[in-house]
């Protein structure tokens, strides 16, 4: 029996977490947490009898307060909340899918608490990259991804230790707009955006995705998963969504990972590797499938992924930036306060004004990452 909590459990990832808890006899669910949906908290909370529950929001968690006083379950708030769940000293693994950075610190504390980490949040190394691996390899941690992108290259890693990576590839489903000019983007709205063709995820996700955004963050996610130089990370663009990644070795033999978009597989490695157990999710039909196609992935027109290379490129604390910046501009257009193409020009705004560092606390890093937001916040379009 592995015991288990999971940051983000009424999200996408925690839901899908909570399907493959259903699915097998082996878990426990000791901790859940939401930033406000209290109600589908209250209801996993009843299935699943966690002894600990937070929840980010101070006035909502007192309504969850009321709404279980006959549950014998602790209710915490607040990022304080958040690292009590990943810290707690029954917890065997800690499933981190918070959306943003605020995964980052919980994260660093589950590790100083030698918790193992199935990790869906792309922001925690995308902008604590160094501090997050370094301290994982100092208490002897395994992070194992949840991303399907990043699940596939450590299974196609697998039995390989002794052979040199040529490259990685990382594909990319194109989001909505692939194949799109630039003046074909310029009046897209946020319901356009929504409009994911293969996956189901979060707004912010998939407002990332449309923008290769997410792409960008998986590439600096690579780099410190996997230990490989950012030039060794190539990006084609894979509509089907079926072949979720491949590692290419030196003897030029690409090893791939190929399933369904869905993220119920990736999940349930990260939790019970090395074990493959067995279930009843939907299986890939290649001959339904029938046709693969990949393509170089367009820069010019979807210049976020292009400023999320240049930014683990230029390395320290830019990422953190780059990485607040797009957290912003994402929430300014989901509001509408902001256009679609926008996004890119407040992200590169916030990266030029700003004087990377290189030796940071995680002290430092949250503040980095809190005036990345604040410039983002304050730039006039």
């Amino acid at each position: 029996m592995k015991n288990i909590s999971i940051l983000g459990s009424t999200g996408s990832i925690g839901v899908q977490t909570l399907e493959v808890v259903r699915a097998t006899s082996d878990f426990r669910v000791l901790g859940l947490s939401t930033n406000g949906s209290i109600e589908l908290l209250e209801e996993q909370i009843r299935e699943f009898k966690p002894l600990k529950v937070a929840v980010m929001d101070e006035k909502k968690a007192n309504m969850l307060i009321d709404k279980i006083k006959d549950l014998d379950v602790e209710v915490l708030t607040g990022l304080d909340g958040l690292v009590k769940i990943a810290t707690m000293e029954k917890v065997d693994t800690v499933v981190m899918s918070v959306v943003g950075n605020i995964g980052i610190k919980p994260t660093y504390e589950a590790i100083r608490a030698k918790k193992e980490i199935a990790l869906a949040t792309k922001e925690v190394l995308v902008s604590g990259g160094s501090l997050i691996i370094n301290e994982a390899k100092k208490q002897g941690v395994k992070i194992y991804p949840i991303d399907s992108e990043h699940s596939a290259i450590f299974q196609s890693l697998q039995g390989n230790d002794m052979n040199k990576i040529e490259k990685i590839i990382l594909t990319a489903s194109g989001g909505p707009f692939r194949g799109k000019t630039a003046e074909q983007l310029k009046d897209v709205t946020p319901e356009m955006a929504l409009k994911h063709p293969n996956w189901s995820m979060g707004a912010k996700i998939t407002i990332d995705s449309s923008t290769m955004m997410n792409k960008g963050l998986e590439v600096i996610e690579a780099k410190w998963l996997f230990d490989v130089d950012v030039n060794k990370i190539q990006v084609l663009v894979h509509p089907q969504s079926i072949v979720h990644s491949a590692v290419e070795y030196e003897d030029g033999a690409v090893m791939a990972q190929l399933g369904i978009p869905d993220m119920k597989v990736p999940i349930s490695y990260a939790l019970t590797y090395p074990k493959r157990e067995k279930n009843l999710f939907e299986k890939l039909n290649l001959a339904k499938v029938g046709t693969l196609t990949f393509e170089e992935p367009d820069l010019k027109t979807f210049r976020c992924l292009a400023l999320a290379y240049k930014a683990i490129e230029v390395g320290g604390s830019m990422p953190a930036v780059l990485n607040a910046a797009n957290e912003i501009a994402v929430e300014k257009f989901l509001n509408k306060e902001i256009k679609y193409l926008d996004i890119p020009t407040i992200i590169e705004t916030t990266m030029t004004a700003y004087t990377v560092k290189y030796n940071f606390t995680i002290e430092e890093l949250l503040e980095t990452d809190e005036w990345g937001r604040k410039y983002a916040q304050n730039i006039e379009l």
